[in-house]
């Protein structure tokens, strides 16, 4: 009995003991489940409502913050256990989901009251350039700290350095030089981080600091450093203690000064290493470590201009990385070579970009091997031969871009056999030896191509009707047949598509016929169309949407729609010249009632940089006529104004800089324009080109033109404002514009660069050649010629060392032949013919090249080479006004002296001599 009851009395207790254990676990899941409301401290709950009560939360994202359960609220995480605060997690697109609504405001220091955090997330708001609080440093808890992209600005408090704890840190900025660094020796401190940020923080310290710093944290996996100022790299290994950098990003800096070391690519570890626009220079073949880089996965070196070195071997010496690299982006530098047939064995590759460099050869055939591979871009090279048909079996293959090579043969169907995933194709042969022919009835398989640009190849004498299912879910489709031998009418299914148009480009062809009056462009991408060149005929037309139009020289006739302002409300650009336009320019459009400013950002970094876009006005080569002295009121956003050869009259627009403050281009010239150059025009920062040649101007050249910003400034400096980036010293042109220089005209199309202009030839101005227009240090073109100008040639003209063509002719100008000039070592064209120079012609420099003597004609008092008159080899040096007059002056005197010495010469003689005469004479009487 005892040992029943034993028995009895353990189960009892086990089964209690388990019922007990059952209810623990049953507690323990119901206060998982409700988040353990119930454990919410009151002290942090009221520290959670004072850092409420002084944000500002617009979009109301913190409305979950009532109540006593505030374990429960939004953006907040509590220990399971105790109650406290862990997580705060403040980021915007958390706690606001997809609306874009920040928090701003200040950030109360009651957050020094949470102990146990050890997660502060407060990224992409907007605290509107407060600094970073420095009782941060403080939450010495805290293992996770993101303050990027929040809008802080001011100096990186150095108490970020007591958070011992952080394996993540991220400060980085949304705009550079808001947020800066002096001492960098506090990221010493962070010796447990795994993860540092500090993209677009300007870090003042030398760079060998900051390295030194980086170098004691071992545990370090990713480093960014993009746009942080640096401006050198350590020749050897800075981080010896790091055995685990997997991550290194220092894009975005100056390294100019920097031949790229062997230790960047020595990282065994590395699988990412990012060197965008750093502008590192030097063979870069030669630098990759054979063997180093086993686990690359990207690799972005684009963009540095100044690297070198041949492709093969660079591929080679990345050859153990052939299954795990993802990304090879090399374009816009140096490189060399031909593509090797090993291509196919980096078959993991998913973007392959080599785009502006100098390669030459064919596409190897073995490229259809990498099925993985999703962009191939290698525009901008010297390829050569037959575009391969392995291409088809790309099936992954989205973006397709061959543009700028010299490809021959014929690209057929077959080359797009299996590409059933292409999205963007692009193609062009320099030479022009490229067809684009496929059967007439060839159906393709993709579905979502809408993104076609081929120029300068085959394609015509018919629209390709393969092209006629474009379509686009974002309408926004891109369109471009230029130059491609296209003679026939635009088929009908391409205007049905208008409206998910955004680039229509059918210029350079021999397309004939009617276009629509009437069409909808209705894309909200702001859509360009570009039918300049054919052989378009009718009247203007209308086409609603439309933000820029180009239908240069083509038939058109007939006067331009009075309602043209109204209909084409959004109109931005418009080029109409060299049709048979006449009538009047309606007041619509001369008061710029239709303008809007065009700002066009395309990828990531034009979203940070995006283009300032431009306005223009191309109505030049028609018969068109309007007074233009009160023309072009409130055009705020115009930039180029092109009204060449017309019949318009009155003076320059009044105001110029009221009206027109952005505008950079104004090319006047042809038509009957007088009056004087107006002093406003001095007061335009952007002006760049001036043309105001052939019309009826008068008065004398405006001193203050030398003072025009666009002419003096380094064109670094405004190319970065105006447009985007460009070759150094020159501005582009994304359309078509006719300049004449070297009295030619010459087309500048396509993005081709051209320097500063000043023509103000054939006019009636007077004076003399203002001083100061030496300081135009970046001016490419000055061209007085065929005006009344006197005086002499500025004697520090020299200053003007970008000037290439320089033309005086045909003027009343004297003196010398500046001695400075022989400092302008650009000058490609000169003529002074027609003017009253003396003295010896330069021989030094660029005069050395001059041997057409025709250039210097019509100066009697010049001599030397080339001109047929000797100069004598003891002819004293011309002689300045001062000279002469100071010659005069003892011309002057010696006369005078000469005369007084004569004059008391005869006055005596005649004294001693009359006397005795008269005195004979009186006794002779007597």
């Amino acid at each position: 009995m005892s040992g029943f009851r034993r028995m009895a009395s353990t189960k009892i207790i086990f089964e209690y003991a388990t019922f007990s254990i059952l209810l623990l676990i049953s507690l323990s899941y119901v206060a998982t489940s409700l988040n353990v409301s119930t454990l919410c401290i009151k002290e942090e709950r009221i520290v959670l409502l004072k850092i409420r009560k002084d944000l500002k939360d617009p979009g109301n994202c913190l409305s979950s913050w009532i109540g006593k359960e505030c374990c429960n609220w939004k953006g907040i995480e509590c220990d399971n256990q105790t109650g406290h605060i862990l997580r705060l997690n403040l980021q915007n697109s958390h706690i606001c989901g997809m609306e874009w609504s920040p928090l701003s405001g200040q950030l109360n220091p009651s957050f020094t009251y949470l102990k146990r955090l050890i997660h502060l997330d407060l990224s992409h708001n907007n605290f509107q350039g407060v600094p970073i609080p420095k009782f941060i440093g403080s939450l010495g808890m805290l293992s996770y700290l993101d303050l990027s992209w929040a809008n802080f600005s001011g100096m990186v408090p150095s108490q970020v350095g007591n958070l011992s704890n952080l394996h993540y840190l991220d400060i980085s900025s949304l705009t550079a030089s808001s947020i800066w660094v002096r001492d960098i020796s506090w990221l010493s401190l962070l010796s447990n981080l795994q993860y540092l940020n500090m993209n677009f923080v300007n870090i003042s310290s030398p760079s060998t600091e900051l390295f030194r710093a980086v170098n004691m944290i071992p545990s370090l996996l990713e480093l960014h450093l993009s746009f942080c100022n640096l401006d050198t790299l350590p020749p050897s290994l800075p981080f010896q203690n790091i055995t685990s950098l997997s991550i290194l990003d220092l894009s975005f800096n100056d390294f100019s000064s920097t031949i790229i070391p062997s230790w960047l690519f020595n990282i065994s570890t590395l699988t990412e290493i990012n060197l965008y626009f750093s502008y590192l220079s030097g063979p870069l073949s030669s630098k990759f470590g054979r063997g180093k880089l086993c686990k690359l996965q990207q690799i972005q070196l684009s963009n540095n201009y100044q690297l070198t070195g041949d492709i093969s071997e660079l591929l080679e010496a990345l050859s153990c990385s052939n299954q795990t690299l993802e990304w090879l982006l090399l374009s816009s530098n140096q490189l060399t070579g031909k593509l090797p047939n090993s291509l196919w064995q980096f078959n993991s590759l998913l973007e392959l970009d080599l785009s502006n460099n100098s390669l030459s050869g064919p596409i190897p055939a073995s490229v259809g091997n990498i099925s993985s591979l999703g962009s191939l871009n290698l525009q901008g090279n010297m390829m050569n031969g037959e575009i391969p048909e392995s291409i088809g079996q790309l099936t992954k293959l989205s973006t397709l871009n061959l543009l700028q090579n010299f490809w021959e043969g014929t690209m057929t169907n077959i080359h797009f056999h299996n590409l059933t995933n292409l999205i963007s194709f692009s193609v062009s042969s320099k030479n022009k030896s490229l067809a684009l022919k496929v059967t007439h009835d060839w159906v393709p398989r993709f579905h979502h191509l809408h993104d076609v640009e081929i120029h300068d190849c085959q394609v015509g004498p018919a629209f390709p009707n393969w092209l006629r299912n474009l379509k686009s879910l974002f309408n926004d489709i891109v369109l471009v047949l230029e130059n491609v031998g296209i003679s026939e009418e635009i088929p009908l299914w391409l205007f049905n598509i208008s409206s998910q148009i955004w680039q229509l480009d059918l210029s350079h062809n021999n397309i004939f016929g009617y276009l629509p009056k009437a069409l909808n462009f209705s894309s909200s991408y702001s859509p360009t169309v570009n039918l300049a060149f054919n052989q378009l005929k009718g009247s203007l037309p209308l086409w609603s949407g439309v933000s820029a139009l180009y239908l240069r020289n083509n038939f058109l006739s007939g006067e331009i729609p009075v309602d043209i302002g109204k209909e084409m409300s959004q109109l931005t650009e418009l080029d109409l010249s060299n049709n048979y336009l006449s009538g009047s320019i309606p007041l619509l459009l001369i008061r710029c009632k239709v303008l809007v400013i065009l700002i066009c950002p395309t990828t990531i970094w034009w979203e940070k940089y995006p283009y300032f876009g431009w306005v223009c006005r191309d109505l030049s080569n028609n018969n068109l006529s309007a007074d233009l002295s009160s023309a072009f009121q409130n055009c705020s956003n115009l930039k180029t104004l092109v009204l060449k050869y017309n019949r318009f009259f009155g003076s320059i627009p009044k105001d110029v800089t009221k009206n027109l403050p952005l505008l950079a281009e104004l090319l006047l010239r042809g038509n009957t324009l007088t009056g004087n150059i107006p002093e406003d025009l001095c007061h335009l920062p952007f002006l760049h080109l001036l043309d105001l040649a052939e019309n009826r101007i008068s008065g004398s050249i405006p001193a203050c033109l030398g003072d025009v910003h666009g002419y003096k400034l380094p064109q670094t400096s405004f190319k970065y404002l105006m447009y985007s980036f460009v070759f150094e010293d020159h501005v582009p042109y994304t359309r078509h514009i006719e300049l004449v220089f070297d009295g030619r005209i010459v087309d500048y199309i396509n993005q081709m660069v051209v320097h500063s202009t000043i023509d103000l030839s054939k006019n009636d101005l007077t004076g003399e050649i203002p001083e100061k227009l030496s300081e135009l240090v970046h001016l490419g073109a000055l061209n007085l010629s065929w005006n009344h100008l006197t005086g002499n040639i500025p004697s520090n003209i020299g200053s003007l060392t970008d000037l290439e063509s320089l033309d005086l002719s045909h003027n009343h100008l004297s003196g010398s032949i500046p001695p400075s000039m022989t400092s302008m070592t650009f000058l490609s064209h000169l003529n002074l013919s027609y003017n009253n120079f003396s003295g010896q012609i330069p021989v030094a420099n660029q005069f050395g090249t001059f041997t057409d003597p025709s250039i210097y004609e019509g100066n009697p008092h010049l001599c030397g080479t080339p001109l047929p008159t000797n100069c004598s080899s003891l002819m004293l040096p011309p002689r300045d006004e001062e000279e002469d007059a100071n010659e005069s002056e003892d011309k002057r005197e010696r006369f005078w002296l000469y005369g007084s010495i004569a004059f008391g010469y005869i006055t005596g003689f005649w004294v001693v001599c009359g006397s005795l005469i008269l005195k004979r004479f009186g006794l002779e009487t007597n």
